[in-house]
């Protein structure tokens, strides 16, 4: 065997490892990710070679449009955002938005906190209900992982939850500075739809859920045990990378 097929070997038998313990869902733009991760240097036209000969392959994503009830967007509160998603320390951009999913008990909500920075959720709750208090737990939630008061900025849609009173008064209260789209744009909160289409993509689409505990539960799984550490492995390498980069010019200088 040459010594190009026997590395072939060895990357596929890392790919199929990785596929499988993602539950088949990663494609090959992840998988690079993650093999990058872990010092691998092939390239994405490598890797979706090696998948595709192995029938390897992620979950596509399904587009679909939903309308919900909008509410008022009070006078003081605009568009702080302006679909500008970096954030360059945690804590400064967070987005919220609320998602349903299907189980035999009927809809459960989920309404999810994601910080810009780091992209994981640092905040969720879920309900049967879609109300104030659903979108209150996320945020409180978010607020007690903070280790500061530093104003943050909170950006949402126009759906009445967010326009309440109450959830305004919320905010004021916690240094939270809202942020609101303008009706029908909902490319103004792209990266809370982005999270909601990975997590139907790579667990909800793929489960059938009997009660709404099966759901809550699975729901829990997918933040806290897969997207969060995924999310927190690849801020970790940037900031390995952002380290030797560091180091190398100092050393150049």
């Amino acid at each position: 065997m040459s010594p190009t097929k026997a590395d072939n070997k060895r990357l596929l038998a890392k790919i199929r490892d990785r596929h499988a313990a993602s539950d088949g869902v990663i494609g090959m733009p992840r998988m690079h990710e993650q093999l990058s991760y872990e010092g691998e240097t092939a390239s994405r036209n490598r890797i979706a070679r090696l998948m595709a000969r192995d029938g390897l392959f992620g979950v596509p994503q399904r587009r679909q449009w939903r309308r919900k009830a909008s509410g008022v967007r009070p006078a003081y509160v605009r568009n702080h955002l302006d679909r500008d998603f970096q954030a360059l320390e945690p804590n400064s951009k967070w987005v919220v938005d609320i998602t349903y999913i299907y189980t035999g008990e009927g809809w459960l909500y989920l309404c999810a906190v994601i910080d810009l920075f780091s992209g994981k959720v640092v905040g969720w709750s879920t309900a049967s209900i879609q109300d104030r208090q659903l979108v209150l737990k996320a945020v409180m939630m978010a607020c007690w992982q903070r280790t500061d008061r530093t104003p943050v900025v909170l950006h949402s849609d126009r759906g009445t939850q967010f326009t309440s009173g109450e959830y305004q008064q919320f905010l004021r209260d916690h240094q939270i500075i809202c942020s609101m789209s303008e009706v029908g744009h909902c490319g103004d909160n792209a990266a809370a739809e982005g999270f909601f289409g990975k997590l139907k993509r790579e667990r909800i689409n793929r489960r059938r859920y009997l009660t709404l505990a099966d759901a809550r539960s699975d729901v829990f799984d997918y933040i806290e045990r897969f997207h969060n550490p995924w999310m927190q492995r690849r801020l970790d390498a940037q900031d390995r990378k952002f380290s030797v980069l560091t180091q190398l010019s100092a050393e150049t200088g």
